[in-house]
């Protein structure tokens, strides 16, 4: 018998989706309107053993409860913020996520977003599809990288990768977090208000989840300053939305490149009508190799699980 398994998101990878369908019996709760998910798990969720989801979906108390024979959730993502582990933990229920294959990716978005942001190539291309070119309507002037600082808040793999890339440009880095990063050459800042002022570009690369939420407030983008530039691929729970609209609007905070928000997919009107901010929907990974490759960890985890195997991405 194959172990039924309640898929809460698919992958965009026909290989992963099909092997869902080749190893598990599947209860796939994405095809519905959320309206028809509370009368779907009752219908299935007795039987269901694992639950393959996403680092914003996640799962929480109500769910697990209304399944009563789950062992596994695999989350499709780094982020685990989303999972209730008062919920999951005293039940033994496994936790699994896809770290290290999308750490390139959402890299490299990062770094796209501070050029585009820096450059304001969303500017600039609306100038010329606009004919401003043609008019010789005047053009500001950009910020070049090179001997600017990145300070870069949260040094994991993702943070390491984009202090690697950074350096290309001729950036000087820094980097805050609680603990103190070894083997490292970039120097830690005391405090993530310290690497705000000391930074012209911030680069939000910390986990989500309640210890980190809001924690770049008014006061670190005051510090950032007006010539300075937020860059978030994290979580949009790590900063204070309101506070960075009125900063942008104000010019209290020279600009930002956002993949994440605080509320998705909701985006606040005022800050999608600013013209100093770069937006993307929380992309880092939406590569067709990165999706893939993390829809394939989410595979292998469930099947080790199932086999007895030990889990290959386990978190707790």
């Amino acid at each position: 018998m194959k172990p039924d398994i309640l898929v809460m998101a698919p992958s965009p990878s026909p290989a992963v989706m099909a092997q869902f369908d080749e190893h598990f019996t599947c209860h796939h709760m994405w095809r519905l309107p959320p309206g028809e998910h509370a009368a779907f798990i009752e219908a299935v969720g007795a039987s269901v053993r694992g639950l393959a989801t996403t680092g914003t979906i996640g799962i929480d108390a109500t769910l697990a409860a209304r399944l009563p024979r789950l062992e596994i959730v695999a989350v499709n993502g780094i982020g685990v913020d989303a999972v209730d582990f008062t919920a999951t933990r005293p039940r033994g229920i496994r936790v699994t996520n896809t770290p290290g294959v999308l750490t390139d990716d959402v890299a490299d978005l990062a770094v796209a977003l501070l050029l585009a942001a820096a450059r304001r190539i969303p500017a600039l291309d609306r100038y010329v599809r606009g004919g401003q070119w043609q008019e010789r309507v005047p053009l500001q002037p950009a910020r070049t990288l090179r001997g600017k600082t990145a300070g870069i808040h949260g040094f994991g793999r993702i943070g390491k990768a984009v202090a690697q890339r950074l350096a290309g440009f001729g950036m000087a880095l820094r980097y805050f977090q609680p603990n103190v990063v070894a083997a490292t050459d970039v120097p830690r800042s005391d405090s993530l208000l310290a690497l705000a002022r000391e930074s012209d570009y911030l680069v939000i690369c910390a986990p989500g989840g309640a210890a980190t939420r809001g924690l770049v407030d008014a006061a670190v983008l005051a510090a950032l300053g007006p010539q300075g530039t937020l860059i978030n691929v994290a979580r949009g729970s790590i900063v204070d939305e309101d506070a960075l609209v009125a900063a942008l609007a104000d010019g209290s905070l020279g600009a930002a490149g956002l993949d994440v928000f605080a509320n998705e997919p909701a985006v606040p009107a005022a800050l999608a009508a600013l013209p100093n901010v770069v937006l993307t929907p929380h992309v880092g990974s939406l590569t067709v190799e990165t999706r893939h490759a993390m829809g394939q960890l989410v595979i292998d985890n469930l099947l080790a699980h199932f086999a007895g195997a030990p889990l290959l991405t386990p978190v707790a």
